[in-house]
């Protein structure tokens, strides 16, 4: 039998769940003809029009040269996604400096060099009718290339990888501030209409955000107000080169998968700070993780006429986690701001889409893992698509992180073969990839 690693198998169980996904879902909502329109209605982020409320998440794509300059097939994929009428597509995490790469295949947006690819891909975005946000990231100690000199804020074991770096000095922190302007000025000249901050998911704006990761007991922490620093300093550079026709948002972490970590008391009012600081739209996420799995849920809604089609035979008897794992972190977003709020997170039926928009919760649903296996996903709903998608959420796909290029492992069937054979013969021995445990880095002093 074809099995996930052993450290995403931790969100089977559903009592290890995290804080954020401990309340029960409420009954599959009915969704009239009229109400899944609502799906595809335009929607506004500042000075940007969607067609629909459809958004691709960012997603690591893995589709780069040896620099991490994206390659044609890079513009291939994100315009097919436009093709098929996905109102958003959010490209992967590009890293502002090499020292905050997250992994070898990931996108580079750190040098001018990396403009003229990128905006080939904007440009085939924008011939389909589609609007593209350039994602851009540090990854902090979360960094898997042990050879880099990784920054944080504290020198804290990561809680994910386990790596320990140095204590990030005051010209580290001025250079990697001015590396997320300087990422976000090439976004703009390759033609992205937005850019999207990435302070989630345990990278280096998460850690500086969080009371486990930042123990400094200077003007960058030590505080719930100076652990707001980094990431307003952030916003305000970014937002002083992104001009007034181009959107900026962010993927925010509001919840630390760890006890004791950062909380909605602190994370909320961090929020209302960052909107007043210039940022249009917000999407939700958790903040630091203990694995992927906190983030990147296995089997979301795999009911047992699904496991049993695609042949996942140990999900037959399992109840399949919730959708909509952060439905509840918009709704308190919700009630503290008026800024559009972007759900990710486990949707899988156009029932629990149409739900979110309706309810308000949401302005926008956003898909990852379900648009790799089907690119055509929203033309399917606007042609009556019912029940869930076809993705099973395995995340086979993000264990070739490193290996291939992102892909669906389940269709064509050859391909789960193909899979089953490149593990057998030690494809994955090399530790690589967001499916795997990261290597235990080194050079970090």
């Amino acid at each position: 039998m074809l099995r996930v690693p052993s450290e995403w198998s931790h969100a089977d169980d559903c009592s290890l769940s995290p804080p954020a996904r401990r309340a029960t879902s409420p009954p599959l909502p009915t969704v009239s003809v009229m109400s899944i329109e609502l799906l595809f209605e335009p929607g506004q982020i500042g000075p940007v029009t969607l067609r629909n409320r459809f958004v691709r998440a960012g997603t690591c794509e893995g589709m780069v040269d040896g620099r991490g300059i994206v390659t044609a097939q890079f513009a291939s994929l994100l315009e097919n996604l436009a093709r098929n009428e996905v109102g958003l597509i959010i490209t992967g995490h590009m890293f502002v400096d090499r020292r905050g790469q997250y992994d070898a295949d990931q996108t580079a947006i750190d040098c001018d060099d990396a403009i003229a690819p990128l905006q080939r891909t904007t440009e085939a975005v924008h011939r389909r009718g589609g609007k593209i946000f350039g994602q851009i990231a540090h990854a902090g100690s979360q960094s898997i290339i042990g050879t880099n000199r990784a920054i944080a804020p504290s020198r804290i074991p990561n809680a994910m990888t386990g790596r320990e770096v140095p204590p990030a000095t005051t010209e580290d922190i001025e250079a990697a501030t001015e590396a997320f302007a300087a990422a976000a000025r090439r976004a703009v000249e390759a033609g992205c209409d937005g850019v999207h901050i990435h302070a989630a998911n345990g990278y280096l704006i998460s850690e500086f955000s969080s009371p486990i990761a930042n123990r400094r007991e200077d003007e960058w922490g030590g505080s719930a107000a100076r652990r707001d620093r980094f990431v307003l300093e952030v916003v305000k550079r970014v937002r002083a080169v992104v001009p007034s026709t181009v959107a900026l948002t962010i993927k925010l972490g509001l919840l630390d998968m760890t006890e004791g970590g950062l909380g909605l008391e602190e994370s909320v009012p961090r929020a209302e700070r960052i909107i007043a600081a210039g940022v249009d739209a917000i999407e939700v996420s958790c903040n630091l993780m203990r694995s992927y799995a906190d983030n990147i849920v296995p089997y979301v809604g795999v009911d047992r006429r699904r496991a049993l089609g695609d042949l996942l035979l140990h999900r037959l008897w399992s109840k399949p986690p919730d959708q909509a794992y952060y439905r509840d972190l918009c709704r308190a977003l919700r009630s503290s701001l008026d800024a559009p709020l972007i759900l990710a997170g486990g949707l899988r039926t156009a029932e629990v889409m149409t739900d979110i928009i309706e309810s308000g919760d949401a302005d926008f649903v956003a898909l990852a893992r379900p648009f790799i296996r089907e690119p055509d996903l929203v033309r399917r709903f606007q042609q009556g698509r019912g029940g869930s998608v076809e993705c099973t959420s395995c995340n086979i796909c993000l264990m070739h992180s490193g290996h291939h290029p992102i892909q669906c492992w389940r269709k064509p069937r050859t391909r789960l073969v193909a899979h089953g054979l490149y593990r057998m013969r030690g494809g994955f021995r090399s530790g690589i990839g967001s499916g795997q445990q990261p290597r235990a880095p080194s050079g970090d002093g």
